[in-house]
């Protein structure tokens, strides 16, 4: 990787440029649930300072992520310094949190919660979040529904790009074709473990939709070590679900390539990613994901690296969502 790779690029026709990563801070919603751990408001604060300190211009983070803790935390921290110039904010409109009914005046409503919580009058790039969760997919998809007023939003000026962020690819890809998305997210479906967003990716490029792939560490565990993390893809994982972690493992041990580099890596120096969204709880962080965005990696190392077997079947296929 070279420094440029970490620099910015446009985001399709939306006037945005953004770096090559982006931190994702739905653990700054403080979610031991799904993270198994929490996040004090402190530690919150001083993560969304780092990240304001550093080279990255980018974040991600939505209305639902601990029932509004994670915008809350970033707003607070743009009350007391304002938002760095030139950095973009991406967040996500959401079901109700209570009854999960998804309709143009819930989308609406979303927004304005966002807008208040993170203190600012515009958010740069917002996404429609987790359809497939909402009461009635209907609501969302219908003329007049959710997603006509995302893009209604877009005309009024309130935001400059608007997004998908959903889950199964199979639900993604029919609203791929049918609506023009400046940008989609994919989340654990692009890993150095499984390739299921691989199509989904190339449909984002040929209809010019940036493409953010977050979660390559697939929950934590390429970062953390599969000795210390037993957890897949945010849920308590056997032996035999971590045992291709452990072989890459052994390949990055015999390169003294930390796993987490690998992992960061193999996501950005893919040609279709725009940008590789990194989730964040704590400010020393910031400085290891750039560290190891930077980080040396052979190409010996990624022959064998890319000669491992992977997964294309949804990881998330059994998940039970919970908000937090």
């Amino acid at each position: 990787m070279t420094n440029s790779e970490i620099g910015r690029v446009p985001i399709g026709r939306t006037g945005l440029s953004v770096s090559r990563l982006c931190f994702g801070l739905a653990p700054l919603g403080d979610m031991p649930d799904t993270y198994g751990y929490g996040v004090s408001p402190e530690r919150a604060r001083a993560t969304v300072n780092a990240i304001f300190d550093s080279e990255v211009n980018f974040l991600d983070t939505s209305r639902i992520y601990g029932l509004g803790r994670s915008e809350e935390r970033v707003g607070e921290v743009i009350a007391e310094r304002g938002l760095p110039k030139g950095f973009v904010i991406s967040s996500k409109i959401d079901r109700d949190f209570e009854t999960a009914h998804f309709d143009a005046s819930r989308a609406r409503r979303s927004l304005e919660q966002s807008l208040k919580a993170l203190r600012v009058d515009r958010i740069q790039l917002l996404h429609l979040h987790d359809p497939e969760y909402a009461a009635d997919l209907s609501e969302v998809t219908k003329p007049g529904g959710a997603l006509s007023e995302l893009f209604r939003m877009k005309e009024e000026g309130l935001v400059d790009g608007v997004g998908l962020a959903a889950g199964r690819a199979s639900l993604m890809m029919p609203l791929m074709r049918d609506w023009d998305f400046d940008a989609i997210i994919t989340h654990n479906r692009f890993t150095l473990v499984n390739r299921n967003a691989a199509e989904m990716m190339d449909l984002a490029l040929a209809r010019g939709m940036a493409v953010l792939n977050a979660a390559p560490y697939a929950g934590g565990v390429l970062a953390k070590g599969s000795a210390q993390h037993k957890r897949y893809v945010y849920q308590q994982a056997t032996a035999e679900t971590l045992a291709p972690i452990a072989r890459i493992e052994e390949i990055c041990a015999r390169y003294g390539i930390p796993p987490g580099a690998a992992a960061l890596q193999f996501s950005m120096r893919d040609p279709r990613v725009a940008s590789t969204v990194i989730g964040i709880s704590r400010p020393e962080r910031v400085a290891e994901t750039i560290a190891w965005a930077r980080h040396p990696v052979p190409q010996t190392a990624w022959d064998e690296l890319a000669g491992l077997p992977f997964e294309t079947e949804d990881p998330e296929a059994s998940r039970v969502y919970t908000p937090g």
